[in-house]
């Protein structure tokens, strides 16, 4: 097995560990009523305010539009934190998906172990060029449910 294998082979396993660590975050319901139906990406852990009011304001401070990849050996990596605002629960594994200028399809990663009772789910998830992500793009990420129930999305800018 080649460096380069091995070393996507580890990031494959730390994303399959991490997306199956999926936690609920306490939030609350105003605050995940306002963000429904979106895939909040963020640097870090999703902000919290002392009041819901702060707490909407910094989350929308926090919320990133493009993100900045890192090279990983030969191979450019995202890796990013998300908190997803279900606008409908029931599903114990979801599939993140990334659609190219949000019409061609491109990549997806699995969630597993979601809790089919939150409406507010959070991890991070990592992604490469290797896995026909392309520098530059704009993606659309959608969050699946099932064959086609699309329960969150965001636009995000790959640079």
């Amino acid at each position: 097995m080649t460096r380069r294998h091995l070393l996507n082979a580890v990031v494959v396993a730390a994303v399959a560990f991490t997306a199956g660590g999926i936690a609920s975050a306490d939030m609350s319901k105003n605050v995940i009523a306002t963000f429904k139906g979106q895939l909040v990406i963020t640097k870090g852990e999703l902000p919290e305010g002392k009041t819901e009011k702060d707490t909407i304001a910094k989350i929308k401070a926090a919320k990133l539009g493009e993100l900045k990849g890192e090279m990983n050996g030969d191979v450019k990596t995202w890796t990013f934190n998300y908190a997803a605002f279900l606008s409908k629960t029931g599903a114990n594994a979801l599939k993140l998906e990334f659609w190219k200028d949000g019409k061609q399809y491109a990549a997806d990663k699995s969630l597993s172990n979601v809790d089919p009772k939150s409406s507010l789910l959070t991890g991070e998830i990592s992604i490469d060029a290797d896995e026909n992500i392309d520098d530059g793009k704009s993606y659309t990420l959608k969050l699946v449910a099932g064959k086609d129930s699309v329960v969150a999305t965001a636009t995000l800018v790959m640079k």
